[in-house]
């Protein structure tokens, strides 16, 4: 499958080498914010991996905790307010758009791994496209 992407994309370019120079310019902005695109979604994929990634050990790290024990809860990123332990086998999942379902504690740790191994495939999806869009363009001799 990727060689015939590779395949398609030596026919792009050879077909970009009988552009004229503002065909060229115009295919240059748009592959540029193209670039530009993936470059943003990639860091969002990152920063998403990366707090699902925290989140994960934030429910390992409660399922370790007694009932009872005392600890601050983040109300928002710099807001914490005192609170207790009451049951650390259910708790609230975040699933998008101020919506929470309440699980068990393994249930969400399987929720985290899904999402995670989720976002990775797409980034890897997005770094794959990417590097078509490079071998594309930047393989291109006026």
């Amino acid at each position: 499958m990727v060689s015939e992407r590779f395949a398609s994309a030596e026919m792009a370019a050879e077909e970009i080498q009988k552009m004229s120079v503002e065909q060229l310019k115009g295919v240059k902005e748009q592959a540029d914010m193209e670039v530009n695109l993936f470059q943003d979604s990639l860091n969002n994929i990152r920063t998403a991996t990366s707090r699902l990634e925290r989140a994960a050990a934030a429910l390992h790290d409660l399922s370790l905790r007694p009932r009872g024990k005392k600890m601050l809860v983040p109300l928002t990123a710099s807001l914490y307010v005192p609170g207790m332990l009451d049951d650390a086998e259910k708790v609230l999942v975040d699933v998008g758009t101020g919506y929470f379902v309440q699980k068990t504690m393994a249930e969400g740790e399987d929720y985290c791994q899904r999402k995670i191994a989720l976002l990775k495939s797409n980034y890897d999806q997005l770094q794959e496209a990417s590097s078509l869009i490079s071998f594309t363009f930047f393989n291109v001799t006026i």
